[in-house]
């Protein structure tokens, strides 16, 4: 192949670096109308009057909408709950409840300071537990603050516990993480004749085009999305959230309206990271086999439902790891809060799951006076077993060979120089983790993508030709991975391939850039197109085939015992990392990473490294830096300056991407996806690290450096309190 597998560099690559390339906020011209929410800066209040009277008089102000100018005013990705103007209720601090539109931005927010919006505060429902609490006040009036409750049950717990030598109990928390892209939330509107458009920046034209076509009570071919220059999503564009509200604008006043959020606005007004609390009992016999795992999990959703139920059960099918363990007991609960919607993040809920999951099997590995690299290779999974939900795993399972692949990678280089530098409180450790992640849909949810190619042709030959797929571009890489596959499944250059990606009403429906599913589930269904478009050319038909690839099926689970059919291709994952912990500060430095994967194929190298070093760059940040505080509902930490991103100089100087490539019986050229996977066991790792340095274990993200150094001070106490009772 000549193609496929090379490092070709990416088109974009130049208009993003000289500012040539256009995002968003670069498409806001003269002459257009502003909009500004009116913010709710309220937890849970119900709302007894508007008085838009004031911002109405501001002169430059065109218009102020309510939720009565919304024909139907719900939205959401799953479940329709949330409105995009409050009629009634605000649930948490950055519901909208009026939207004004004036000549320019600085009048509209000055309008948008004026509405005066009256309230009779109601009681607050900051945390899970809370939530779940008898008596609880609820979020939504109509239901239970219970979103789910996914129960899996596999053999019998109690025997498996019975059995066991060693049990082990650990309890672990996580936060919010924000998404933190670095372009800000912005679009524009307007009229084209009886369609509405609508250019920003998504994750899936056509699931933005039905939430917003249905907002409008319009036929979907009504309304057109572009996609312009996506400057980062991470999960964080799958939810709707400036979008509808710039559209809104456009389609009542029958003119272009632009809409750009400022860095705040964007923190406090889309959704985050899942934070959970896990609490485990783990049991295994002297060997090292792990015989039972009963893990409980509560996830803090926030105000509306997102993704929150999806992200739930991948937490729960994920809570025993990449491990086969014949007993296992699981209850996940994901309810509503008066917080910051959770949803779609990198790693949808297994990051969380496996912090607490290759912790706990290192804890045991240490009890049983084993070592922790012995007791994975015991228990990992292998072909052919069986996933906690009591099915066999996809084809493919090749986590035994991405460890074995990061032990001898680690043996190399993380040559050892020293756990103790002399007169120094620097302290170096080690730790390694593992993990799992489904690639694509899960759970029954329909999994397509649609491509259509079309050749320009001789009769001699293919000359060149034109893929339409409705793929977003969101700084992966993945317009440039599916022109590679075009090209190599057609045998053309590179150069005469040209891609139609961005505009609803012109490239088909390939699904959402999540769930590291666009190489696999685009790029099966280009190299099916043009396989296609081929054949049609040889036999005389026109050069064009359009081909829906349909992956295997996949099915709900059973709520009171997890089973079924989860997931149709998982990606594995091995790391080690090496940590300097600062033993008078609890600051902590992580000086090397090994990050091992099975792409399947890599269709570009140089992407799929980029794609593990940028991962890792967000691992970072989620597990020590990355501390998002709230107070009542309300984010405390809404800027940069507080929500402290990792920086260059917080990144390691050696960062080895490692690419196994075991074919994926699913994916073109026997691809997988990888964007995600790099996320799913690094915090475990750092965490193993850190106890192999000082001695103490971190159960709560993020890792500061005041949790560190408690945890130090903890472990010391109880080892005094240990030899205290020996000389007793």
């Amino acid at each position: 192949m000549k193609i496929v597998g090379a490092s070709i560099p990416r088109p974009d690559a130049l208009g993003k670096v000289t500012g040539a390339a256009q995002y968003p906020a670069d498409l806001v011209r003269p002459g257009m109308l502003h909009a500004a929410a009116v913010w709710a800066h309220h937890a849970h209040a119900r709302i007894l009057s508007i008085d838009t009277s004031a911002a109405r008089a501001l002169p430059g102000v065109r218009t102020v909408l309510l939720a009565v100018d919304v024909p139907y005013n719900r939205f959401g990705l799953i479940e329709a709950d949330q409105p995009l103007l409050c009629d009634d209720m605000v649930r948490f601090y950055g519901d909208r409840v009026a939207l004004v539109v004036a000549e320019n931005a600085a009048i509209a927010r000055a309008a948008a300071d004026l509405v005066r919006v009256e309230y009779e505060d109601l009681p607050i429902v900051s945390s899970a537990q809370q939530a779940i609490a008898p008596g609880a006040p609820r979020v939504h009036e109509d239901r239970s603050n219970v979103l789910l409750h996914q129960k899996i049950r596999r053999g019998d717990i109690e025997a498996g516990f019975a059995a066991a030598d060693v049990v082990l109990e650990g309890r672990f928390t996580t936060s919010w993480q924000e998404h933190a892209y670095l372009q800000p939330d912005a679009g524009i509107s307007y009229w084209e004749g009886d369609k509405l458009v609508l250019e920003t920046a998504g994750q899936w034209l056509h699931e933005d085009q039905r939430q917003i076509a249905a907002m409008f009570e319009m036929p979907e071919e009504r309304i057109v999305i572009r996609y312009a220059k996506i400057g980062g999503a991470f999960g964080g564009r799958e939810d709707l959230s400036l979008p509808p509200l710039v559209a809104l604008a456009a389609w009542k006043l029958r003119e272009p309206v632009a809409m750009v959020w400022n860095r705040e606005e964007s923190i406090v007004g889309h959704h985050k990271r899942h934070p959970f609390t896990i609490t485990m009992k783990w049991g295994a016999k002297r060997d090292g086999s792990i015989v039972a795992a009963q893990i409980e999990s509560i996830a803090d959703g926030g105000a509306y439902a997102s993704t929150s139920a999806e992200v739930l059960k991948c937490a729960a099918i994920f809570a025993i790891g990449p491990y086969s363990i014949p007993n296992v007991a699981t209850d996940a609960i994901v309810a509503y809060t008066n917080n910051v919607p959770s949803g779609a993040f990198r790693g949808f809920g297994a990051p969380q799951a496996h912090f607490a999951a290759e912790t706990m099997v290192t804890r045991l590995a240490h009890e049983l006076g084993l070592d922790p690299t012995d007791v994975r290779r015991k228990n990992l999974y292998k072909e052919g077993d069986l996933e906690s939900t009591g099915k066999p795993l996809p084809a493919g399972v090749s986590v035994r060979q991405v460890f074995e692949r990061c032990l001898e990678e680690k043996a190399v280089r993380f040559k050892s120089d020293g756990r103790v530098t002399p007169g120094s409180s620097l302290r170096r450790g080690v730790g390694l983790a593992c993990g799992i992640k489904n690639v694509g849909y899960s759970f029954g949810f329909p999994e397509q993508a649609t491509a259509t190619v079309e050749l320009e042709v001789t009769p001699a030959e293919i000359r060149s030709a034109t893929v339409r797929v409705g793929a977003a571009e969101v700084g992966q890489g993945v317009h440039l991975v599916l022109r590679q596959i075009a090209a190599e499944t057609l045998g053309l250059p590179f150069e005469a391939v040209r891609m139609i990606t961005d505009d609803s009403s012109q490239a088909p429906n390939a699904g959402s850039v999540s769930a590291s599913r666009m190489t696999l589930m685009g790029g099966r269904a280009v190299a099916e197109a043009a396989n296609a478009a081929r054949g049609s050319w040889v036999y005389g038909d026109p050069p064009r085939a359009t081909v829906q690839y349909i992956p295997p099926r996949t099915t709900p689970l059973d709520l009171e015992t997890g089973a079924g059919v989860p997931n149709y291709c998982y990606g594995y994952s091995a790391q080690a990392v090496e940590v300097e912990v600062d033993m008078r500060t609890g600051v902590t430095r992580v000086a090397r990473i090994i990050s091992v994967h099975d792409v399947g194929r890599a269709i570009n190298r140089q992407q799929v490294e980029g794609q593990i070093e940028g991962c890792l760059a967000q691992a970072v940040g989620y597990t020590l830096t990355e501390n998002l505080l709230t107070r009542d509902g309300k984010i405390l930490t809404p800027y940069f300056s507080t929500y402290l991103l990792p920086t260059t100089l917080d990144m390691p100087t050696e960062v080895y991407p490692i690419i196994l490539e075991s074919a994926d019986p699913n994916g073109p050229f026997g691809a997988r996806g990888v964007a995600e996977m790099p996320l799913v066991p690094f915090a475990a790792a750092v965490a193993a690290a850190i106890f192999d340095a000082t001695g103490a274990w971190v159960t709560d993200l993020p890792m500061t450096p005041e949790r560190i150094l408690a945890a130090i001070d903890e472990s010391r106490r109880r080892s005094a309190a240990s030899a205290a009772a020996l000389i007793v």
